[in-house]
């Protein structure tokens, strides 16, 4: 009798959920994105919310079929698996050159070329689906609730703005760079722009670099991304519309750091952080792995993983840091999918895949090596273990400049590196007690907080759903002029009204002198 009351009470709360569910419009961004996304799907999923995803074809990790989504897939060409390996190859090759000049022009132009050719395949996609009548009607009909999007690329924003929907952003990077400086107020005397590697505490000199890298880079995302969005706008929105207002017209931020790892910087009321969001508690360990850990003894283990773009790296480099793991009376656990190098020592189990966050939590984790995203440093951060930095491509070495100045990590520059130099730099983070001091404070700042940053995440979409948007915590200051917003032209007005009004007086003076001069000049 009891088990039957609980099963319909279970039954219940599931249909009274599903009744109070929303529906969400997914336009995601693949590769590291997508994971980012599919944690706030999952999770709306788990609220009884009704996911709809739109995918392309030749999506990389976006799955047309999926417990927790339906899809809507467009045909696209198979532009993505060789744009994507081309551009990590050109990447990783100029980076082992070194830094110069010439290297960091030579890198930016390629970066430049191939987002450029994503952003236009991603304007392709959009008016595949907008030319599509019978999506459209489908899309209208379901009468969603709001559009979430990761502004990355612009997709998402146009199909928003077509349907009339609320839009919720998963960002922190939109089609003209770091999101902040589409929304906050941000002044380079000290607010480091990403990829300067600056902190907020800047010399004159460094104020200089920093102005240059947002004037560089401003232009270089304009470059690969004005002429296809503004073409796009204009075609379906018209002439009068600045395509990057419809970015700016979005109701919520829902921004994928916190100031555990920002500098502290001006923000908005529709900016929420969500730093750490896909982190959780650690899970027991598969059994093989948690033996492997568990014979490191004392000595704990080193983990050590490149992301999904560089799972393989030239042998040259493989050799050395295999080598370097060898002289460690550490254990590795080391993600990678390349050809075993010949100096790997006893210590050192190489793994197509591992349970990284797992790995994070255990106790016997003492070093994190890694590339620097931003998944995985705040991964770290959750869990308190200090990183060596093996920074490769776009915000990498800026995202672990941030942790070296905190005194979280070490960088170890790939140009330079070698079995000593590494080794060196392994002993350094594993032995010098203030890296693991320093990231444990940081993890107790992040921890400390009245609500979980998923909590966070749904309430804001849900508070959109309930409210259908909320344009009162939007700005108007990006609808202003850069004179108005400045206020420039009620200063030069004031200015010349006083200017006016000290010649009026000069005039009346030099006028009431006058007549005096002259009523004495007739009294003698």
């Amino acid at each position: 009798m009891l088990s039957n009351v609980l099963l319909a009470l279970s039954v219940l709360s599931v249909c009274l959920s599903g009744a109070r569910g929303g529906k969400v419009l997914v336009f995601p961004v693949d590769g590291s994105h997508w994971l980012n996304m599919r944690v706030i799907i999952e999770e709306l999923h788990s609220r009884g919310h009704s996911i709809t995803v739109v995918r392309a074809s030749n999506s990389w990790h976006i799955k047309k079929d999926s417990p927790y989504y339906t899809s809507h897939t467009i045909e696209m060409g198979p532009y993505q698996d060789y744009v994507v390996d081309e551009l990590a190859s050109t990447l990783l090759q100029l980076r082992m050159e070194g830094r110069s000049f010439f290297n960091d022009m030579t890198l930016g132009n390629s970066v430049v070329e191939r987002f450029s050719e994503m952003h236009r395949d991603i304007c392709t996609m959009v008016a595949t689906i907008f030319e599509d009548e019978n999506l459209m009607r489908s899309l209208r009909d379901a009468k969603y609730d709001l559009v979430l999007t990761d502004p990355a690329f612009g997709g998402g924003v146009f199909l928003a703005r077509r349907l009339q929907l609320p839009m919720v952003f998963n960002v922190r990077w939109t089609v003209h760079g770091e999101a902040h400086f589409a929304i906050a107020p941000s002044p380079l005397s000290y607010v480091p722009f990403p990829g300067a590697e600056l902190t907020d505490k800047m010399t004159f000199s460094k104020r200089v670099s920093n102005i240059i890298a947002f004037t560089i880079s401003q232009s270089m995302h304009k470059k690969m991304t004005d002429a296809h969005y503004t073409a796009l706008c204009k075609r379906f929105f018209g002439p009068d519309v600045d395509y990057f207002s419809l970015f700016q017209d979005a109701d919520i931020w829902l921004m994928r750091n916190d100031f555990t790892f920002e500098f502290p910087r001006p923000t908005m009321p529709n900016v929420v952080y969500m730093g750490g969001f896909q982190c959780k508690p650690a899970r027991p360990l598969p059994v093989d792995l948690e033996e492997f850990v568990q014979s490191s003894g004392e000595h704990g283990v080193i983990i050590m993983s490149l992301g999904t773009l560089f799972a393989e790296l030239p042998s040259v480099i493989t050799e050395e840091i295999a080598a370097a793991f060898a002289q460690l009376p550490q254990k590795v656990i080391w993600r990678y999918t390349g050809a075993k190098p010949s100096t790997l020592g006893n210590n050192t189990l190489l793994v197509d895949w591992m349970p990284q966050n797992d790995l994070l939590g255990h106790a016997k984790t003492k070093v994190f090596v890694a590339h620097g995203g931003t998944n995985g440093i705040q991964e770290a951060i959750y869990h308190g273990v200090p990183i060596l930095g093996l920074p490769l491509v776009f915000d990498q070495p800026d995202n672990l400049s941030r942790m070296v100045a905190r005194g979280t990590s070490k960088v170890v520059d790939i140009a330079t590196l070698d079995r000593a130099v590494f080794v060196e730099s392994l002993k350094e983070v594993l032995y010098e007690p203030s890296y693991r001091e320093n990231m444990q404070r940081l993890s107790r700042i992040h921890h400390d907080q009245p609500m979980k940053p998923l909590d966070r995440v749904i309430f804001w979409i849900e508070f959109v759903m309930r409210n259908g948007g909320a344009p009162h915590l939007r700005t108007q200051s990006f609808r202003m002029s850069w004179i108005a917003y400045h206020s420039i032209d009620v200063i030069l007005t004031l200015l010349m009204a006083l200017l006016l009004l000290l010649l009026i007086m000069f005039l009346a003076i030099k006028k009431c002198c006058s007549l005096l001069f002259r009523k004495k000049v007739k009294s003698e």
